[in-house]
């Protein structure tokens, strides 16, 4: 993989956000790049992550990195770090989902979701924490209304949810006192190509938009050092009437 162009000035402050070749996770990429931050941007397709990067310019990095390989995530942090000497936002982002009532979901796919969201999270959170412990930092997953509202065929992704917030609570009160905030963000329906599906301006127009999110990541971040919302949830204001 090529890359990218060495950034000239090195920036103040840095992000890695992990599923970020499209969707929620390119839309906080643009969002922190045009803040002034250095961001690394991940996924598993190399060809998706690269044409992100260089959509997002400013000296983005984009790297292939499956959040299910504890060492891989290891190594891409260590690389971040060394290209922009710090890290000081982990947008923790990647996710899959399979959906079917109990009895006919696969094993396999069970074990993927379990694997991505929940596991996935813990390895990335992980390998970051050495980093975000330099100088304090702030650590944003990405969960979901299905992380608190259960429905039928949902299992597998429910779960995985709902223990990527239970997981989030226990982070508050293991890091802030190395001065690392972290915030879960529960967005309902948003307009995105998560579980195949193919955006459409129109049809999608009364979703959350991915620039949605970015706009509150930032806003999170600008708020007093002394203050912490915890949980956001986050819904469509004017849903179609049933």
């Amino acid at each position: 993989m090529t890359e990218p162009t060495p950034v000239q000035t090195t920036p103040s402050k840095s992000a890695f956000i992990t599923g970020a070749s499209k969707g929620i996770g390119l839309a906080v990429a643009h969002a922190l790049a045009a803040q002034g931050y250095g961001v690394t941007l991940t996924s598993r397709k190399a060809d998706e992550v690269e044409a992100a990067a260089a959509a997002v310019g400013s000296g983005a990095r984009g790297v292939v990195c499956d959040v299910k390989d504890p060492a891989a995530l290891v190594r891409e942090v260590e690389a971040h770090t060394a290209a922009f000497g710090s890290l000081d936002v982990l947008f923790v982002n990647a996710g899959v989902g399979h959906f079917g009532n109990i009895a006919d979901l696969s094993i396999e796919e069970w074990q993927d979701v379990i694997d991505t969201n929940l596991s996935g999270a813990f390895y990335t959170i992980k390998a970051a924490i050495p980093a975000l412990k330099e100088r304090g930092g702030y650590i944003f997953t990405l969960s979901s209304l299905a992380g608190k509202n259960p429905f039928a065929g949902g299992g597998a992704y429910n779960a995985s949810k709902f223990g990527l917030n239970g997981l989030s609570e226990v982070l508050t009160l293991d890091l802030r006192e190395h001065g690392i905030k972290v915030t879960q963000i529960m967005p309902g329906s948003v307009a995105t190509h998560f579980a195949g599906h193919t955006p459409d301006d129109q049809k999608d127009a009364w979703k959350i938009q991915p620039e949605d999110i970015a706009q509150l990541t930032v806003d999170l971040l600008n708020m007093p050092a002394r203050t912490l919302p915890s949980k956001v949830e986050v819904r469509p204001s004017r849903p179609p009437k049933k």
